[in-house]
């Protein structure tokens, strides 16, 4: 059952901050305090699709940042395995240092709070969650195990919440930043259908 429209479920675990420091006592509440927040899960550390994802959203950091978006990735690895995988090299299956917070759900509660748990396998689905500053859940994009992410459309998605927050207007088929919403009128609508449909 999709949780979009409901508040995000709190946690507290420990987790590998963005400087390298390791702490029990990680509260997401606290730590999103007013902000939006990327928070995506992964199956299991020094797997296969995993450290590409973990280094996409690595590499598009800054873009998030900009954003004002907070960057939160979890799995049920110990903070000592996440440790471990940003010290192993790329060629041996590693992912560098990384910029974001990586929690742990040794526990698997966080991902059961999120409804994302692999029915058989007890790991996570490939799961993100944009969340505003309310702490409301407004998008959510669940792909099973082989099927990697799209950093940039979560990015995009970000946009589109800035902008409906920013104008009012919503976000048609496509939409992407810099371009037109529309009014939520069914003048607006076939003004818009109007203007883009033959284009």
């Amino acid at each position: 059952m999709s949780l979009v429209t409901q508040k995000a479920p709190n946690f507290s675990t420990s987790a590998i901050l963005k400087n390298g420091k390791i702490t029990e006592n990680f509260n997401f509440k606290k730590y999103i305090s007013k902000k939006k927040c990327v928070l995506f899960f992964w199956p299991m550390d020094f797997t296969f699709v995993c450290p590409s994802e973990i280094i996409a959203f690595n590499k598009f950091y800054n873009e998030f940042k900009i954003r004002n978006v907070k960057l939160i990735g979890v799995s049920i690895d110990s903070i000592f395995v996440h440790l471990a995988w940003q010290k192993t090299k790329y060629k041996n299956g590693g992912i560098g240092p990384i910029k974001y917070v990586m929690a742990s759900d040794i526990k698997r509660e966080i991902q059961k709070s999120y409804g994302i748990e692999h029915p058989n396998l007890g790991v996570a689905l490939r799961a993100s969650f944009l969340i505003d500053e309310e702490r409301i859940i407004r998008h959510e994009i669940i792909n099973d195990l082989p099927y990697g992410r799209n950093i940039k459309d979560m990015l995009r998605m970000i946009d589109a919440l800035t902008f409906h927050k920013k104008f009012g207007n919503v976000c048609p088929a496509n939409w992407k930043k810099n371009k037109k919403g529309i009014k939520p009128t069914p003048k607006g609508i076939s003004k818009y259908l109007s203007n883009n449909m033959n284009k």
